[in-house]
């Protein structure tokens, strides 16, 4: 157990530190990190291994607003089976702020709904950074 967090912090880090801010290709709009458009990070979300899922969705919240046109994407990938990507899918999500608007009716059932309470509580702060006045009176 202490092994799987310590490894899934070691990608947090090593994703965090590399080149993840959001670079424009060469004469193009398209948002870049770690040299590959956004584009090929939202194909990488419905990879077979749910590592590659989960480092597509933490490189698509690296650039953060940049990402908009992942939000389609990103709201599919929230009902993906595996919780290490759920996760990840919540922070980029967040990350991209209020253009991400149309995730927040399932961030909201994802409050009540998701068994992993980290998950819940991802979704909570997801909807906090997109448009904190969906969580009055809550």
């Amino acid at each position: 157990m202490l092994a799987r967090a310590l490894g899934a912090l070691t990608l947090i880090l090593a994703l965090s530190t590399g080149s993840a801010s959001a670079q424009n290709a060469s004469g193009g709009s398209e948002p870049v990190s770690r040299g590959r458009p956004l584009r090929e990070w939202i194909a990488d979300l419905k990879a077979a291994a749910p590592a590659v899922r989960n480092g597509a969705a933490y490189e698509i919240a690296s650039l953060g607003p940049a990402a908009k046109p992942a939000v389609p994407a990103l709201i599919e990938a929230l009902d993906d089976p595996d919780p290490t990507v759920r996760f990840p899918v919540t922070v980029a999500l967040g990350e991209i702020g209020p253009d991400a608007a149309a995730a927040v009716p399932r961030l909201k059932q994802m409050m009540f709904e998701e068994i992993n309470d980290e998950i819940a509580a991802a979704a909570r702060r997801a909807i906090r950074h997109i448009q904190p006045s969906a969580l009055a009176g809550q």
